[in-house]
């Protein structure tokens, strides 16, 4: 009787209009701060998605080392805005870098509001991974995992690519990775960022609804099948990838810090310097 009551309208003595009950506004305010962690959930799938991308694209340019030295130097230069501008600039790869950082941070901040927050919640977690045995909660708790390792691995390669972008080259960054005792850290990133990508690419593409069809079944085996062939490429690429900077840091090592100088740069400094120029050319860059 009483809850009948509080729901009906009041009508007004004086205009004859029903005053709607303050009661009734609230699921309005409701309603609204309830779009928050959709908006959330959207921003964190949008930022997972661009840094996903990133990736893809950053694994074929540092994969250019596979052709040649020069192949992976002409990359890095286009980085540094050396096909529009005078001189390479490497304050371009620090803006780019920094962008990147920020989209990183925002992204692992947003996910974070699904971590366990408590051990209580860790285990209720377990215990119904447990008895679900599904196979898309085990790779959620991957991912998760994954995540918090690249918290840690890809801040340092980021941070070291910000405050040092000169030192990316053939050269540079074979002795970064074998001379600076870099590679265990490679290595491990490579892992973590490969399955977490790949893994997150195929919760996007559930959850989002892409290339369901008519058999929403079929398309998950087919999206199952396509996360692990995506998997399997990038990891055996990025094994092949940091095996080359291995080899040609371990061959590079009785020469560490002098940096790579294209073969025509260097005889045309070898040209116009007094004998020895050339072991001078190549500990500059061009435009030092």
């Amino acid at each position: 009787m009483a809850s009948s009551l509080e729901q009906s309208p009041v009508v007004s003595p004086v205009a004859g209009e029903p005053v709607r009950n303050a009661a009734l506004s609230r699921p309005r305010s409701r309603l609204a701060a309830s779009r928050w962690p959709a908006r959330l959930d959207l921003l964190q799938s949008l930022s997972g998605l661009l840094l996903a991308l990133f990736l893809i694209a950053h694994m074929f340019f540092v994969s250019s080392i596979l052709i040649s030295p020069q192949a992976f130097h002409t990359v890095a230069r286009f980085f540094e805005g050396a096909a529009f501008l005078a001189e390479p600039r490497p304050w371009i790869v620090s803006c780019v870098v920094g962008v990147v950082m920020a989209l990183f941070i925002l992204h692992a901040w947003l996910a974070l509001r699904k971590f366990p927050a408590s051990f209580r919640q860790y285990r209720i977690f377990v215990e119904h991974r447990e008895q679900l045995r599904h196979s898309d909660t085990g790779l959620w708790w991957i991912q998760l995992w994954t995540g918090f390792a690249l918290f840690f691995l890809a801040s340092v390669h980021l941070f070291g690519m910000l405050t040092q972008p000169a030192l990316i080259g053939p050269y540079e960054s074979a002795d970064r990775i074998w001379t600076g005792n870099m590679w265990p850290i490679y290595l491990l990133l490579l892992f973590a960022v490969e399955i977490h990508g790949s893994i997150g690419l195929y919760r996007l593409a559930l959850k989002w609804g892409w290339l369901q069809g008519a058999d929403p079944l079929a398309a998950r085996r087919r999206l199952r099948i396509a996360r692990t062939c995506f998997s399997l490429f990038f990891l055996g690429l990025g094994l092949v990838t940091l095996l080359a900077y291995v080899q040609l840091g371990i061959a590079h090592a009785d020469r560490a810090g002098e940096r790579y100088v294209p073969h025509k740069a260097g005889a045309k400094l070898a040209r116009q310097s007094p004998a020895g120029g050339l072991e001078f050319a190549l500990s500059r860059r061009p435009g030092e």
